[in-house]
């Protein structure tokens, strides 16, 4: 049985992102060079923070049983404090884990097969469009493009090398998560055509039943150039100039045909908008119950209460949960149960689109207990108008949504910055004592 291994306890728990530049225009990160290598936490190496061990556990399409929904509230209850945190990326945490009960953990993720391998376990970094197959928009289902990749990273040696940041984006089509920085990312196109493309680099076409293998030969790829460029590169986006991927000759070493995708194709900027709460309904008659918990966080309880009809719980990269397989009685009932055990169910609800990183006291970094002090939006803006918040305990900002949004941070003065972000500008509202919440609320309103 595999030890858990903690890394220092300086490793930030975070995606990998840089601090976000502070001046105007200067929002990209500047270029890394990387002197060590990724200790991002995992299922197995846990970070030592100041409430305890945390475990992030990769959730590729955030897809999950009901019998492994079960399977983490017992591990919250069990192993942590009773939460289970979502992450940006789809993936789950679990916080406050005794010192010695990281093998008890990982054995109750290996019966529940969420621990399919434990030399790939933190590089399934997966995000997927959440309602592909069950809307009727998009191009279908993503599951045989999930379960393939998935099946070829953890059947790869030097897939490990990899680092524990690196994202692929699976997208049905509608654009919803190609926006989400992924280092390789799909695009279903219809007519067994996909688009393929690593970083923000321009996208190939290749069969719809190459996509996966071709991800993961743009992923080997990337390893080559960040090899080449020598600076011990996480991400795409950190290569220096004149290592960049070239995906067309990853490509054509793999056996598989590509061409230049056409000017412009539909990878779509700004990114088409999150689902909102609700349901959704599908062309086949069934339905989807679309709902989020506040600020990111879920008890045992609440968990357990979302195992539905269909077996099968989706976690969104935007903290939001899916659960199909209703009628539309059913969806409605199952809302109005949720929404009674305090999920955020309804778009204008005062918590749609506000976020937190942990804060104080969990995180030793932080400057505030952000989850104490975030304040709820004032219900007047519709939540399809109104910008996202996030609040955040210090500058590196861990969790911070991608696009547009309201970046409220901490300082080591006891205050608050309110910043609008746009792509790569940025404005600073300052405001007086007892306008904050006015002050956010403004922002939020300030959408291009």
């Amino acid at each position: 049985m595999l030890a858990a291994m903690p890394p220092p306890s300086t490793t930030p728990p975070n995606q990998g992102e840089p601090p976000i530049g502070g001046t105007p225009g200067n929002v990209a990160p500047s270029p890394v060079v990387r002197d060590r290598g990724d200790a991002c936490p995992g299922a197995l190496r846990l970070h030592t923070a100041d409430d305890g061990r945390l475990a992030r556990l990769r959730l590729p399409g955030g897809i999950l049983t009901n019998r492994q929904v079960e399977a983490l509230a017992v591990a919250a209850e069990r192993y942590g404090d009773g939460h289970l945190g979502i992450t940006s990326r789809g993936n789950a945490e679990l916080r406050g884990i005794g010192d010695h009960c990281g093998n008890g953990l990982a054995e109750l993720l290996r019966h529940t097969a969420l621990l399919p391998s434990e030399r790939h376990e933190r590089i399934r970094n997966i995000v997927a469009s959440p309602l592909a197959g069950l809307d009727g928009h998009g191009h279908g289902s993503l599951h045989p493009w999930l379960r393939e990749l998935d099946a070829l990273l953890c059947a790869q040696d030097w897939t490990t090398a990899l680092s524990g940041r690196f994202l692929f984006a699976l997208d049905d089509g509608r654009g919803d998560v190609t926006g989400l920085g992924g280092d390789v990312t799909l695009v279903a196109q219809g007519d067994g055509v996909a688009l393929v493309r690593t970083g923000a680099a321009a996208p190939l076409r290749v069969a719809a039943a190459d996509a996966p293998r071709a991800a993961l030969a743009a992923a080997r790829a990337f390893l080559a150039a960040a090899d080449a460029a020598g600076a011990g590169a996480w991400r795409v986006r950190e290569l220096p100039p004149g290592h960049e991927v070239d995906l067309a000759a990853a490509l054509a070493h793999a056996g598989i045909p590509a061409e230049p995708a056409p000017v412009r194709p539909v990878l779509r900027t700004p990114p088409a908008p999150a689902p909102r709460p609700g349901i959704a309904a599908g062309p086949d008659g069934t339905y989807a119950v679309l709902a989020a918990p506040v600020l990111g966080r879920v008890t045992s309880t609440q968990l357990r209460a979302l195992a539905g009809p269909g077996g099968e719980i989706r976690i969104t990269p935007w903290r939001g949960f899916v659960v199909p397989g209703f009628d539309e009685r059913g969806a409605r009932r199952r809302l109005g149960e949720l929404g009674d055990a305090g999920f955020i169910t309804e778009p204008g609800s005062p918590w749609s689109g506000v976020g937190a990183c942990t804060g104080r006291p969990g995180c030793a970094k932080a400057l505030a207990d952000v989850r104490r002090d975030a304040l709820p939006g004032t219900g007047g803006l519709p939540a399809a108008d109104a910008l996202p918040v996030y609040w955040s305990g210090c500058e590196r900002r861990c969790g911070h949504p991608h696009g547009d949004w309201v970046d409220v941070t901490a300082t080591a003065g006891g205050r608050y910055t309110v910043t609008a972000r746009s792509g790569t500008e940025e404005r600073q509202l300052p405001y007086r004592e007892g306008e904050l919440a006015d002050t956010i609320a403004r922002a939020r309103g300030g959408r291009r």
